[in-house]
């Protein structure tokens, strides 16, 4: 049980990552991402239950999420957040380096090696992104979704995830690949990594993430959802959309 929970713990981890990801990149691209792929190229046999979570997503993020992320906002400085967004972007690091690597993108795996090298000691454990700042050596985000795409595997049907928004079967399997990469997974106050005995903590991180990002977009999914006539049909094509965009990359 605690294992089939630290894997829900990491799946749903990522995917809080790139559904904030989404909206927050819903701005200057949206246009030409939406337009890619419409409902009727985008297999969704399961759009009643899909529907049904969205809404209730929307009315989490609503209630219970942005007012949570707004007074932290006004409890910790926005210095302090970045450096905490920044901390955990680092963190990430072997998630990215393998699924380069695996896409044979190796002038970007080693940038990736750089900037980790680079954040985790000039930049004081990654809490002040060096690379980005200093030598413009950007981040380059993959993960095992879209390494299965880069090789040809399907989406698969879309599914809408509990809290933690839009994805599809390839990006849930690939999802659950990267658990193993992902250093929260691994969270134990002992000696050895215990996959299967981190609950707790990776719990209490996972919430700690999601929120201080949150905080630093706070009006972006108001400001992201406001041009959708119909709020399931939107999230989901324009998802499905930035995820084709981002693997032919």
């Amino acid at each position: 049980m605690r294992f089939i929970l630290a894997c829900l713990l990491s799946l749903t981890f990522l995917c809080a990552s790139d559904y904030i990801g989404t909206t927050v990149h819903g701005g200057d691209d949206f246009e030409a991402e939406f337009k890619s792929k419409n409902s009727e190229n985008i297999f969704d046999p399961l759009s009643g239950y899909n529907e049904i979570m969205t809404s209730f997503n929307d009315k989490f993020y609503e209630y219970l999420l942005r007012p949570t992320a707004q007074g932290y906002a006004y409890v910790v400085p926005q210095m302090a957040r970045n450096g905490v967004s920044n901390f955990f972007d680092n963190l990430f690091f072997p998630i990215r380096l393998v699924n380069n690597l695996l896409q044979l993108k190796f002038y970007n795996s080693l940038e990736e090696t750089e900037r980790f090298v680079l954040n985790s000691t000039m930049g004081i454990l990654g809490f002040r992104d060096v690379a980005s700042e200093e030598l413009n050596i950007k981040t380059h985000d993959e993960d095992l979704g879209q390494t299965l795409g880069y090789y040809g595997v399907g989406s698969g049907f879309h599914v809408v995830l509990p809290f933690f928004g839009p994805s599809n079967i390839r990006d849930i399997v690939g999802l659950t690949g990267d658990m193993w990469l992902n250093p929260i997974t691994y969270m134990k106050g002992r000696g050895d990594a215990n996959l299967v005995d981190n609950t707790g903590q990776g719990i209490a991180a996972t919430a700690f993430y999601t929120i201080n990002k949150t905080s630093l977009h706070v009006k972006e999914y108001d400001n992201f959802k406001k041009d959708a006539i119909e709020l399931y049909p939107f999230l989901r094509n324009f998802y499905e959309s930035r995820r084709d965009k981002l693997i032919s990359e």
